[in-house]
Parts: structure tokens; C-alpha cells; sequence
């Protein structure tokens, strides 16, 4: 049974001959600064993809345009067929922030930040129904939370802060999340939470893009891979993606000639990633 079902939510509508996420030809410039040049991207539903780039090549911004936060320039973005702002309205859309985005002093408890997850089906006085109360329940049982309900946010650990806001994604019912690097800086047992729990989300039909630099990681949890440099370079399978003369395009290294990179091991196998690693001391 779906997330969506087990709670007795509507999911955000969608239909199989519109893509989740569409993205055609997005320009965004702060100032003189151009963030996103003629960006396109199409995204189908019930899919994982892994956002790859150098900090700087347009990821976060192309994350807001994504979510209606900002106005591009030039192009547009389409959530299953509409503007972002009815995927907003509607709760179909879900965001987990970089921790460095959030204020961890505000004296709010875990249970709180995914209770904001609700807000959208509260009235003016955001009194919690049994079913908002039911909702995040079930989220921060399937992310290994509940325990932690009462405390103060920021009391958890890197990777339990994460899987809190994964759980605000949840109780939201979005069939769309957006998680800017969900992987820095968390626990091995987080990670593997947080792995299983989008890998679940997608077979219940939500479609995720995920910006990360982790890309060891990255064929195991993606179905696809797209390489930004404030427009996109490729999208494909990871495995594509992840060859060393393709990383060189977004990343500016001469990952061919490097020891350890765009040589065969001694299985024969090409390692594209361990340069790209080594330049960005990660």
C-alpha cells in the first residue's frame, strides 16, 4: 500500500502523460551573476535522481526555480502539467534544506517541525486534527524517530536532523521532494535510513531529486544522474554520467590523466570518481 493511501491522503493529481518535473529552458541571474543558463530537465514520475555539480553551477537555484521560489528570467518549470505554485498550495511538493539553512536554536521539538508538515490542511489557529497527529506519527516512525518527538531539534545528530525534515516531507503527503545534500555530514545508520526511505517513496510513486556529492553512492540510490554547470551538461543513467570525461565537463579537471581516474582497476573496471574526491577534499 502507498504512503499516501495508509493515511487516507489525495496525493497531489497526476498524470501519466505529464511529466513530475519539467524544465525547459530556465535563465535565472542574481544581478550580473548568471546562475542558470537555458536550463532544461524533464523528470518522470516514481523516479530518483542525483543533481551533480560544482558549488556554484546553479543546484540551489535550480532547486528554488524548481519550487516557484524564484521568478527565472527566461523560461519556465512545470509540476505534473502546472505552475509550482499549485504544487505548493496543494502540498505536493516537499524540500529538505541544507543544514546549514536552518536556525537549530528555535525552540521547536522534532515533533513540531513535522508537524509543519501539516499546515497546509490547518486552519488560521493550525490546531492539529487526529489525522495530522496519525500523519506525523507515521512519519517519525518510518524514519526510527519517534523516541526523539519531545526534543528540541537541534539536539539530534547530523543525519537524525535530516531524517526529521525527510519526515515533515512525508507527513506533508508530497509526491515530490527536492533534498539539497541529504548525505553531508550524517551517520552511517542515517544514511542507510534515509537510502531505504527514498528508495520506498519512489516504488509509492514520488519522484525525488536529490543534489549531492556523494557519488560513490550515487548508482545505488539513483536511476538516473544529471551534470549541471548553470545548465545541463547530461542527463542519463549513472553509470553514463559518472565517466570521467563527463565529470570533467561540470567539474573543469583533467580527470582522464589522473592517477586513479579514467584508468581500468585490476577487475578492469574505470574509477571516474576518486580525482573528483581528492580535488574537492571529500
Amino acid at each position: 500500500m502507498s504512503t499516501h493511501a495508509a493515511r487516507g491522503q489525495a496525493p497531489l493529481e497526476q498524470s501519466a502523460s505529464q511529466p513530475a518535473i519539467q524544465v525547459e529552458g530556465v535563465t535565472v541571474h542574481y544581478g550580473e551573476v548568471l546562475a542558470l543558463d537555458s536550463a532544461s530537465l524533464s523528470l518522470d514520475h516514481a523516479r530518483i535522481c542525483g543533481l551533480i555539480g560544482m558549488n556554484g553551477s546553479g543546484k540551489s537555484t535550480l532547486f528554488k526555480a524548481i519550487m516557484g521560489m524564484i521568478k527565472p528570467d527566461a523560461g519556465r518549470v512545470l509540476i505534473n502539467g502546472a505552475p509550482p505554485a499549485k504544487a505548493r498550495k496543494e502540498g505536493g511538493i516537499g524540500y529538505v534544506p541544507q543544514s546549514e539553512d536552518v536556525d537549530w536554536q528555535f525552540p521547536l521539538s522534532v515533533r513540531d517541525v513535522v508537524m509543519m508538515g501539516r499546515y497546509g490542511r490547518q486552519g488560521f489557529t493550525r490546531r492539529p486534527s487526529k489525522a495530522d497527529r496519525a500523519a506525523v506519527h507515521e512519519a517519525l516512525d518510518r524514519v526510527e524517530l519517534s523516541e526523539f518527538a519531545g526534543r528540541q531539534i537541534g539536539q539530534l545528530s547530523g543525519g537524525q536532523k535530516k531524517r526529521a525534515f525527510v519526515a515533515r516531507c512525508i507527513a506533508q503527503g508530497a509526491t515530490i521532494m527536492l533534498l539539497d545534500e541529504p548525505f553531508a555530514g550524517v551517520d552511517k545508520r542515517s544514511e542507510a535510513t534515509i537510502t531505504r526511505l527514498l528508495r520506498e517513496l519512489a516504488a509509492d510513486g514520488c519522484t525525488i531529486l536529490i543534489s549531492t556529492h556523494d557519488l560513490h553512492a550515487l548508482p545505488q540510490l539513483c536511476d538516473e544522474a544529471v551534470l549541471l554547470m548553470h545548465k545541463v551538461l547530461m542527463h542519463g543513467a549513472p553509470d553514463v554520467v559518472l565517466q570521467p570525461e563527463n565529470l570533467a565537463m561540470a567539474f573543469g579537471l583533467d580527470v582522464l590523466n589522473r592517477d586513479g581516474a579514467g584508468h581500468g582497476d585490476s577487475a578492469g573496471h574505470r574509477q571516474p570518481v576518486q580525482a573528483i574526491d581528492n580535488e574537492r577534499g571529500i
